[in-house]
């Protein structure tokens, strides 16, 4: 286990995490539930999450397989609309450059700090890590919900993700 992620917390408790057909290696801090849905001729896109809550923080991992290349960076795009709109969250600060060993480089591959006035369901506010990559025609969004900013269970959490090869 890197020592970023012991340094964390008392409460997170990491472990190894392969969810099925995500193609990614995790650590986790908590044991998460996995939810796949495959493609059909309705919903023609293949997707997967896997979310857990340990010490009052959320742990959440999407993924999507879209079936044109010319759709990987509308979907990206979406993916971060779609969470600052759930969230009514807002941008706190530039978005940075983000790598992922073995991720298709994109100009939409970034992690960025949010700020949510009311988490969800009317929750008090949020802070909000969140990372966004592609590998071929698979896009992933990464997220780190808490009440007040944990760099280092983020820190932890981002940099121990690899993409399977």
């Amino acid at each position: 286990m890197p020592a970023s992620l012991a340094a964390c917390s008392p409460g997170l408790d990491w472990r190894e995490v392969r969810p099925a057909d995500s193609g990614l290696l995790l650590m986790f801090p908590c044991k998460p539930e996995v939810h796949s849905r495959p493609a059909t001729a309705s919903e023609p896109v293949r997707m997967g999450m896997a979310q857990c809550k340990a010490d009052g923080i959320t742990f959440s991992v999407s993924w999507a397989e879209v079936r044109d290349p010319a759709l990987v960076t509308p979907a990206m795009r979406q993916m971060r609309e779609s969470v600052l709109s759930k969230l009514g969250a807002a941008e706190a600060g530039a978005p940075q450059a983000l790598q992922v060993p073995g991720m298709t480089p994109s100009p939409e591959a970034v992690q960025l700090h949010l700020r949510s006035p009311a988490g969800p369901g009317g929750a008090g506010a949020s802070e909000v890590d969140l990372a966004l990559f592609t590998r071929g025609l698979w896009v992933y969004q990464v997220l780190m919900l808490a009440p007040k900013r944990q760099p280092a269970a983020w820190d932890g959490f981002i940099n121990a993700m690899k993409l399977e090869t």
